[in-house]
Order: C-alpha cells, then sequence, then structure tokens
C-alpha cells in the first residue's frame, strides 16, 4: 500500500461520518434555497476544495453581494463568509449536536447576507429528524474527519483527471450531501425518461449519462468505493469483465464497484481508480451506443489541449 494513501471503513467512523454528512446537508439545503435553478439540479451540487465541502458561490437574500458557505474539515468550523467581507465561524466540537450547528450558521448567514428559510427535512438518508432539532447525531471525531478528507481528495483528484479531456457536455466533481458521495456525469446529449417521477429523479435524470464516483461507504455498503452506472442502462450491462481486476458488479446496489482498499493497495492507486473509471466509461458508451468519437475524448482522443 502506498504509504500516503490509506483504507477507510463506514464501520468504524459511521458515528462521525453521519454527523458530517448531516452538516453538509444543511449547504446543500442553502445552495438549494439561494442558487438559481440549473439543469440536473447542478445548483445544489457543492464542493470539495482544499479547506472541505462548500457551497458554490450564492447570491446574498439581502441583495448586498454573495456569500459561501463552508465546512472547514482542517479548522474544524463551519465558515459563512460574505463578498464584502464579514465571516463568521462556527466550531465543530467532537459532541455538538447537528441541530445546535444548525441553528448557529443559519443565524450567521442572516446575519451577513439577508432572511434565508431552508426546508430542515434531511433527504436521501435513513434519519428523519429535522436538522435543526437533531440532537441524535453529536459525534465529531477530528481525526476520522481528517483522514476520510485525505481519502476523499485523492478520490476528486482521480475523477477529475478523469472528467477532463471529455468534450461532451459534463459536470464538476460534485459533492452530493444527499448520497454524500463525489461524482462526476458525463452526457451524451440525448434525453432519456427518469426512473421515477419523484422530484430528484425527474429532475436530476432526465437525460443519458454514465456517472462514475466515489463514497466513504454508508449502511447498505461497509466499505469505500468507487462506483459506476449508466442511465438508462440497457440489457447486458451489468454482464463485463472491467478493469482492473477488483471491480465488480454489485447487483443490490446496482453499479459497478471498485473498493477503495484495492484502490490503496495497488502498487499505483491513483492509476487504478482511473483504470476503473475509464473502463466503466468505456463499457456503458458501447453498450448504450454512444457516439465513438465522443466516448473516444474521455481517453484524450484528441488531446484535450494541443
Amino acid at each position: 500500500m502506498s504509504s500516503d494513501w490509506s483504507t477507510l471503513s463506514y464501520e468504524e467512523w459511521s458515528a462521525t461520518c453521519d454527523t458530517l454528512h448531516a452538516h453538509t446537508q444543511l449547504l446543500g439545503k442553502l445552495a438549494v434555497a439561494l442558487a438559481p435553478p440549473e439543469p440536473q439540479l447542478q445548483h445544489a451540487a457543492l464542493r470539495l476544495t482544499a479547506r472541505g465541502w462548500e457551497t458554490g458561490l450564492l447570491p446574498a437574500a439581502d441583495g448586498s453581494g454573495a456569500l459561501v458557505v463552508a465546512l472547514d474539515l482542517r479548522s474544524h468550523e463551519a465558515i459563512v463568509e460574505h463578498s464584502g467581507g464579514p465571516v463568521r465561524r462556527v466550531a465543530l466540537t467532537p459532541d455538538r449536536p447537528v441541530g445546535e450547528v444548525t441553528r448557529e450558521v443559519i443565524e450567521a448567514v442572516r446575519h451577513v447576507a439577508g432572511s434565508v428559510e431552508i426546508n430542515p427535512t434531511p433527504q436521501e438518508v435513513p434519519w428523519s429528524v429535522p436538522l435543526d432539532e437533531d440532537y441524535e447525531h453529536t459525534r465529531y471525531d477530528p481525526g476520522q474527519v481528517a483522514s476520510y478528507f485525505a481519502a476523499a481528495t485523492r478520490a476528486a483528484l482521480i475523477l477529475a483527471a478523469f472528467r477532463a479531456p471529455y468534450r461532451g457536455r459534463s459536470t464538476p466533481v460534485n459533492a452530493w450531501w444527499g448520497s454524500f458521495d463525489l461524482a462526476v456525469n458525463l452526457f451524451s446529449g440525448s434525453p432519456a425518461d427518469p426512473p421515477s417521477d419523484d422530484f430528484i429523479m425527474r429532475n436530476a435524470m432526465n437525460a443519458q449519462e454514465v456517472a462514475v464516483g466515489w463514497w466513504p461507504g454508508d449502511p447498505r455498503y461497509n466499505n469505500a468505493a468507487f462506483y459506476a452506472y449508466a442511465h438508462p442502462a440497457p440489457a447486458g450491462f451489468a454482464t463485463a469483465t472491467l478493469s482492473p481486476a477488483a471491480a465488480h458488479w454489485n447487483a443490490e446496489i446496482g453499479e459497478y464497484i471498485l473498493d477503495w482498499e484495492d484502490v490503496c493497495r495497488s502498487p499505483n492507486p491513483h492509476r487504478a481508480g482511473l483504470e476503473f473509471a475509464r473502463s466503466a466509461f468505456r463499457h456503458a458508451c458501447a453498450v448504450c451506443d454512444w457516439d465513438p468519437a465522443l466516448a473516444a475524448s474521455a481517453e484524450g482522443k484528441p488531446p484535450p489541449v494541443v
């Protein structure tokens, strides 16, 4: 295993993971409330940066400029920063309830950027207590957060390298607060029928796409892993042999998986993660009948910069 690549077990840090996940939901709710809507719900996506999870540039509700709300995973605090200079900081301490942090962050946003209202009901998680009333999630271990952030940063760099040469429409490396994952979505340019009529599905999955992402594990899959899927996926999509050899189809999840532990144990982890992403995309484009020239561009043919 490369010395600076560390494995990540959800079981070992699940309490801290769920607390951090809840904090990211607050950032996402603020983005939903303030950002202008975009196709595939891109306005709701967050970003992983050198300091942690952040919103994009959000318009201040009072028209005074813009703000960014961040979870600084190095200093372990939530930061509300206005383009005009004001900054408010909220500590993320080991035993501070999500509800307390939520209320303080919203108050900080209102102080620097005007009144804002969010829907505090959490989404895509097994719990239902509103964020501003959540006293269940309190565990926040800075060491575990640092380990997660190191792994997530490595994964984000792999996803960015995979996406870079693609000449079709694609997303940046999004940090999704519902499923608590990092992902890039590459689109063919053709529409698609959503898999269901609920709000997220009908808005996020109305175009033909291939998604490649990474998540730190969850109750349904206990390992951090890369994943890949196509939408819509034709018959035979689940039958491929991808590379590296540890990649496999998970029928329960309905995605191709490459465990993070297998990435970290490989001689060149960055190359192994990139190999998985390219292999999955190559297979998806073939069975989904994408334009071959568009598919080839994801592997740098033609080169992105001449």
